[in-house]
């Protein structure tokens, strides 16, 4: 484990910068709660949508899906045509941790698990919030995902970092011990305040 002075910053996105959440989306379009629950706990599962993360377009994984279950065809569908809706605001302080972040001239990039087919449009909506990042890294694009360590280790190369120089930031505690064997120093992401005390402790805030 790399317990350095990080110099520069890497965030997660889903759930440390933006909130994901397929479940408010689709209690929406499905009014029966119990056949939400089989929709998200059976059919759309997060292991079938991480075939995306992984670089899987969804027109194949979609087909599939629905040969299996052709009376969730139309919510299928939904998933990927309406994908970026599933994706709410900026969590709370986000916005102004990144900006502050940004004027004091800590490097900022991004390590997500993220579809190559869906990140276009939800990195347009999102402009703002990521103009500050210097790079990010998007799963689907390079078809690796955390927490498998050849992501970290195409990082820290395609971010010019060696280890112990950055800070990596997720929610998930699997991707944070892997960024933590591959050369970060890392933190679990759990709210902004939480963070930024983090961030004060190693002189970035």
């Amino acid at each position: 484990m790399k317990t350095g002075r990080p110099s520069s910053v890497v965030f997660d996105v889903g759930n440390v910068l933006v909130d994901w959440n397929p479940r408010a989306f689709f209690a929406r379009h499905i009014a029966d709660p119990a056949r939400l629950d089989r929709f998200l706990g059976e059919v759309a599962t997060l292991d079938w949508h991480l075939q995306h993360d992984a670089g899987r377009p969804f027109a194949e994984t979609s087909a599939e899906l629905v040969a299996r279950h052709p009376d969730e065809a139309d919510n299928i569908r939904l998933w990927g045509e309406r994908f970026v809706e599933q994706i709410g605001a900026v969590l709370p302080g986000m916005t102004a941790i990144v900006a502050e972040l940004d004027r004091r001239g800590v490097p900022l990039y991004a390590l997500t698990n993220f579809s190559h087919e869906f990140w276009p449009a939800f990195a347009a909506r999102e402009s703002d919030l990521f103009a500050p990042f210097r790079d990010i890294l998007v799963s689907g694009e390079v078809r690796l995902i955390k927490p498998d360590p050849a992501i970290y280790a195409l990082a820290l190369d395609r971010f010019g970092l060696a280890p112990g120089e950055a800070l990596f930031i997720d929610d998930r505690l699997d991707n944070v011990e892997a960024a933590e064997r591959a050369g970060f120093v890392a933190h679990r992401f759990e709210d902004a305040a939480t963070l930024r005390g983090v961030l004060e402790r190693y002189g970035l805030l």
